[in-house]
């Protein structure tokens, strides 16, 4: 049965926090933990998870935002389960962060953590719903409003993650599923196929290809495909339900062919990078860019980067199979950054410019400034669409064009709704000096000169217009991004995580995210309650100086009211609330 969490609310009169001294009790508040505790713990919305709990009256859940601090923790700091486990019941930060004054208050077993994954993951598959994700986008967006940051400009970028699996080869991986298959087998089943399994059961399945020479593996390979062959026959009508089972047949699809009734091994050139990449992970896949390559997948993190705002703050993260390109990631975040955030701006670098961001930026009505283009760059000789301003309607059709000689002329629609027609006049053109190098064309039937283009041509065009104007400004609000990018990355060694599963790796970079961001909040109000140094020379300066030499009955005074005085009194010495 759910329960909201508001027992933190109320304190505690004997907590071992209370018996710190007046200066560690303010370092601890001003920590990254009571950063947490006030801007995460306390604006979590724990209804939001109610829908994983029975309706029936029955023994009240463990605190969600309790269990959704720890889960961000482990993310933020990098820490294992036995280790997030340790800190929970002996740290005083941590116990702190999570609104738990008193040590061994609210304990319960590890095993109410693996519990509460299980249950995200069931519903995240059931219903496509992400409660992590919509709980730090509430978050976030309480703590945006809290601060006043503006939101008009954004920036993002992806990068590639791996989870926690280890690179194969063909043959040992197919060995590997043949030994699942083997485990999945009843006794009598065993049994009877001990004779065509004992080559691959003799030891793990690194061991079986750690003598092969690279030049003896298609033989092997061969022979596993014509084994899974004959296993997914004969073993369809009692096994077929099995995840073991589904997990053979997707292999033998991906790395064989049947031809004519035989088994033949699929050339590597024709497996596709969504292929099945570990019996751990089916969500993981293969991409290459450039010369590296990658098992894992991809997260787009998005930030504000606006020049007023004191601090920027992670706004979404999103986590993929690597195979998903940038501009697919763009325009499925871009709805929801727009109803949360009224984007109208978003710098971001080539990749993630393309046909499928032009048609979401179009439609919610956001500028795109690239810091560079995809693409063979035009030729300098030539003028290009990029050298004439289009002007455009409130929905991003365009009406008018001028020309690099400053002539304008009305936009008119081609045979199609998508391409476009500009007619600049004889009379201007006759005497244009860029005539040589204008792309328009003479019409023999009037003497007008028309310029042809169609939407995609358009917004290439005009993203070449600002990624050009983006260089003469000098400026780069999308370079902070890699920082950002390296810190919620900066928990996990070589950028494998210790987890699998999409939802999973997900779910580890919201927490590093979220810690990003206290952390940053934690700078910033340190900062900003930091007292100002007096300029040296100037009248508090001198004061400070003159106070240094004073007497020693003074200084006892000073301290003796501070003490005592009403500023002591007025010292809250427990935080009774958010």
């Amino acid at each position: 049965m759910f329960r909201r969490n508001e027992r933190h609310q109320q304190g505690n009169l004997f907590s071992e926090i209370n018996n710190l001294t007046a200066k560690a009790r303010a370092d601890l508040e001003q920590s990254w933990a009571g950063v947490y505790y006030r801007e995460c713990f306390c604006r979590l919305d724990e209804t939001v998870f109610a829908v994983l709990y029975s309706d029936e009256a029955s023994r009240p859940n463990i605190p969600v935002n309790i269990l959704v601090g720890l889960e961000t923790l482990k993310a933020g700091f990098g820490w294992s389960d036995a280790e997030m486990y340790d800190h929970f019941r002996y740290d005083i930060q941590v116990r702190y962060a999570l609104g738990l004054w008193v040590l061994g208050e609210g304990e319960f077993q590890l095993r109410t953590v693996y519990n509460f994954r299980r249950r995200l993951v069931q519903h995240y598959e059931s219903t496509g719903e992400n409660l992590l994700d919509q709980a730090f986008a509430q978050v976030t967006d309480a703590q945006i409003r809290a601060l006043q940051l503006k939101t008009r400009c954004l920036r993002m970028d992806s990068t590639q993650v791996a989870s926690n699996i280890r690179r194969m080869t063909r043959l040992e991986f197919a060995v590997e599923i043949l030994q699942r298959v083997y485990r999945m087998l009843s006794a009598d089943d065993q049994a009877h196929y001990a004779e065509a399994f004992a080559p691959y059961l003799q030891g793990s399945s690194e061991q079986y290809v750690y003598h092969l020479r690279g030049e003896e593996t298609a033989p092997h390979l061969q022979r596993v495909g014509e084994l899974m062959h004959r296993l997914l026959a004969e073993l369809k009508a009692t096994y077929e339900v099995n995840a073991i089972y589904t997990m053979l047949q997707r292999v033998f699809g991906e790395q064989f062919d049947l031809v004519d009734g035989a088994v033949q091994v699929k050339p590597g050139k024709q497996i596709s990078p969504r292929r099945l990449r570990s019996p751990d992970d089916t969500d993981a896949t293969f991409r290459r860019k450039g010369e590296k390559e990658y098992e894992g997948f991809v997260a787009n993190v998005t930030e504000t980067c606006e020049p007023d705002n004191p601090i920027q703050l992670i706004t979404k993260v999103q986590t993929a199979p690597n195979v998903v390109e940038d501009t697919q990631l763009l325009a499925e975040a871009l709805p929801e950054l727009k109803k949360r955030t009224g984007v109208e701006v978003l710098y971001n670098d080539a990749g993630f410019c393309g046909a499928d961001a032009d048609k979401a930026l179009r439609k919610e009505q956001v500028l795109q400034v690239p810091t560079d283009l995809r693409g063979r760059a035009p030729n300098p000789v030539r003028l290009n669409l990029a050298d004439f301003e289009t002007h455009t309607d409130g929905q991003g059709q365009p009406v008018a064009v001028t020309c690099p000689h400053g002539e304008t002329v009305t936009v008119r629609s081609g045979r199609t709704p998508k391409h476009c027609l500009a007619y600049f006049p004889a009379s201007a053109c006759s005497a244009c000096p860029l005539q040589d190098r204008c792309p328009t064309r003479l019409r023999q039937r009037d003497g007008r000169r028309t310029l042809r283009f169609d939407r995609q041509q358009l917004d290439t065009a005009q993203r070449r217009r600002r990624c050009a104007a983006y260089r003469r400004e000098g400026k780069n609000p999308r370079a902070a991004i890699e920082a950002t990018v390296g810190a919620v990355k900066r928990p996990f060694n070589d950028d494998q995580l210790p987890v699998r599963g999409l939802f999973r790796v997900g779910a580890m970079l919201l927490g590093s995210a979220m810690m990003v961001n206290v952390r940053r909040m934690q700078r910033y109000f340190a900062a900003k309650a930091a007292p100002k140094r007096p300029a040296e020379g100037s009248p508090t300066g001198r004061e400070a100086v003159d106070d240094s030499q004073s007497s020693f009955s003074s200084l006892l005074q000073r301290g003796l009211a501070r003490l005592f005085g009403p500023a002591a009194s007025s010292r809250p010495k427990f935080a009774l609330g958010c």
